[in-house]
């Protein structure tokens, strides 16, 4: 998937817009659809190809994936599975379900479409504290999602309930049902979503889900998040979403948003840490040792006697391990001369005496500064 190029398979530029993007996949669709090319071979993996490639760009966060890394998978982390971008028939979102798309062509559909359920996606979010981003760590999250109902095992019905012929298709399974498309009147067969095409309903509804074969459950999800997470980022956990009654049906999937709580003193640039150190301007003039906070700890940093206010210091590999690959970022540390709020009259008069010691050549940016004045 990788190494396809899903714009030229659209026909389209890569700063084309969302309806560019859908009109120009509309209008492949209509020219591959294998029921109007049958007698070419090529149409199915034509179609199939355009439909994978509509399921990416026409999805914000897999179009943005596909144009930094190549990919559509590129935001899941370890231990996560990405989303698919859309392989065989896919990609009808826009179109309702599999059946509306033959009111495109203008067809007749007599044939019954069987359908696989898919359960709702749920979305949340999760703080943690700036080293659990940095080290990683594996959290409990409560969430209230739907699940099958454990006492009818979906069926939505009571147990050892006698069944009756389903009245919504009158025992058949199937529904028809017309609507009006811009090539006319068509007419289409569906699975009866009231019996799941069985053709019978129970005549006692299950008491613990009113026959709708689901019920809410809450429940705590095990999250394992990688060292390097960043604030705002996005867990997905494959099949960890709501169910569905049918036992056939697909589960949606957990989208968890990280929300990184801020360090006392350090902040983050991508990989790499940042802090001011304010220390006392004798401690820059004569030197010593200062404390650094770190990911782990404290450590220390010598200052060279003399040291300018404002001077970096970059101590390599004390920054955020990286989420992809081997190694860490940098810490910067920016050193701040502080000058003392107030001074009495003998202190006073021993920095008087060493002002008078120095001379105008000892502060060679102040000179520079007063020459470029005149």
């Amino acid at each position: 998937m990788a190494n396809k190029d899903y714009y030229s398979i659209l026909g389209v530029n890569k700063s084309a817009s969302e309806d560019e993007i859908k009109t120009a996949y509309r209008n492949l669709a209509k020219k591959y659809h294998p029921d109007v090319n049958k007698d070419n071979p090529d149409a199915t993996s034509k179609f199939k190809e355009i439909s994978e490639a509509y399921g990416v760009l026409s999805d914000k966060e897999k179009r943005s994936n596909f144009d930094k890394f190549g990919t559509a998978e590129a935001n899941d982390f370890s231990g996560f599975s990405g989303s698919s971008a859309g392989g065989g028939f896919g990609g009808f979102e826009d179109f309702g379900g599999f059946e509306d798309i033959f009111n495109i062509f203008g067809m007749n559909s007599k044939r019954s479409a069987k359908f696989r359920e898919v359960g709702s996606d749920l979305a949340t979010s999760m703080s943690i504290s700036f080293e659990e981003a940095a080290f990683g760590v594996e959290k409990e999250i409560l969430i209230v999602r739907q699940e099958r109902c454990s006492e009818c095992n979906g069926s939505g019905s009571k147990p050892n309930s006698e069944y009756v012929k389903c009245p919504e298709c009158d025992g058949k399974g199937k529904v028809q049902y017309t609507q009006n498309s811009i090539f006319g009147r068509v007419t289409n067969v569906a699975e009866c979503q009231n019996c799941k095409g069985t053709g019978k309903v129970a005549k006692e509804k299950c008491n613990a889900c009113r026959g709708s074969g689901v019920r809410k459950v809450s429940r705590a999800i095990k999250v394992k998040i990688p060292a390097g997470i960043d604030d705002g980022q996005v867990i997905k956990m494959r099949g960890e979403g709501e169910q569905t009654a049918s036992k056939d049906g697909q589960t949606g999937d957990l989208h968890i948003t990280i929300k990184v709580q801020p360090h006392a003193l350090l902040t983050r640039n991508g990989f790499d840490l940042y802090v001011d150190v304010f220390v006392p301007f004798t401690s820059l003039l004569l030197g010593g040792k200062i404390d650094i906070p770190i990911l782990n700890g404290v450590q220390k940093l010598d200052i060279p006697p003399l040291t300018q206010s404002n001077t970096k210091f970059t101590l390599r590999g004390k920054g955020i391990k990286y989420l992809r690959g081997v190694g860490s970022g940098d810490l910067y540390v920016t050193l701040k001369g502080e000058i003392p709020k107030n001074l009495d009259k003998n202190t006073k008069k021993l920095v008087e005496e060493i002002n008078d010691n120095l001379s105008n050549s000892d502060y060679p940016k102040s000179e520079n500064y007063k020459k470029k004045l005149k």
